[in-house]
């Protein structure tokens, strides 16, 4: 299984490479001090699982696992074990290390990774089994869940999605959506060459951006705001003269 080291301490990136090396067919294919190198490395290579500091300067663990485009599977690490509650909020997350790291519970997390990777591959062998092309709903299309009933609505109509105290709000020209999920949910149902997250509370169809400003975009009247982590990303998305 290949994996990455993602924490801003030198000392414990060294010890879990150290323990990965006692372990067969465990390959550390990088290391990273910094949250945001991390993301562009995944942008273009393919883990397995990340071990992932949860206490990192710029960028948390938990706003790391917001930001990731693929869903490798995660062994949290972090002194603070009061966060252990939090961090099996996140699907993605298998387990959770305390510091300082001792090895038998070292392997038990590894073994808990190897097993959540074989099961998932398995879901997805028998999904593609027992699925045929006319099987599978239009790609075009969202179904949400609204007062005990499916909605069906148009994907490219979507304007904004935005955090909300019961969930979040789907916003379009004509209407508007509060459902039961979370921003991070909703943007993997998402085709990704339309859809981006801007702010830690919003999601934009690109489609519908009416210009871009230093700290807000401005979508029909709404002026969204964008974060510094995520303009980059946004301003290399658009077709920029």
């Amino acid at each position: 299984m290949n994996c990455i080291v993602v924490d801003d301490e030198q000392t414990s990136r060294n010890i879990i490479i150290k323990l990965c090396e006692r372990v067969k067919n465990i390959n550390v294919k990088n290391e990273f001090e910094n949250a945001l190198d991390a993301l562009k490395f995944l942008d273009n290579n393919d883990v397995d699982f990340i071990f992932l500091d949860i206490h990192m300067p710029q960028l948390s663990g938990f706003d790391f696992i917001e930001h990731l485009n693929k869903t490798p599977k995660i062994i949290l690490t972090t002194i603070d074990r009061d966060l252990a509650i939090k961090a099996f909020e996140y699907n993605s997350v298998v387990d959770y290390l305390g510091k300082p790291f001792n090895f038998p519970r070292f392997v038990i997390a590894l073994e808990k990774v190897k097993r959540a990777i074989q099961i998932s591959a398995k879901n997805q062998k028998k999904l593609k089994d027992n699925c045929t092309k006319d099987d599978l709903t239009n790609e075009d299309d969202l179904y949400i869940h609204v007062k005990n009933k499916l909605i069906k609505i148009s994907i490219k109509d979507i304007e904004i999605i935005k955090t909300h105290a019961n969930g979040v709000q789907i916003v379009m020209e004509d209407c508007n959506y509060i459902i039961k999920t979370s921003l991070v949910k909703i943007l993997k149902k998402l085709p990704k060459a339309q859809f981006i997250k801007v702010h830690q509370s919003y999601i934009i169809n690109l489609s519908k951006i009416v210009d871009i400003q230093s700290t807000h975009i401005l979508i029909n009247k709404e002026e969204i705001p964008i974060s510094k982590l995520n303009k980059a990303s946004l301003m290399s998305r658009i077709n920029l003269m």
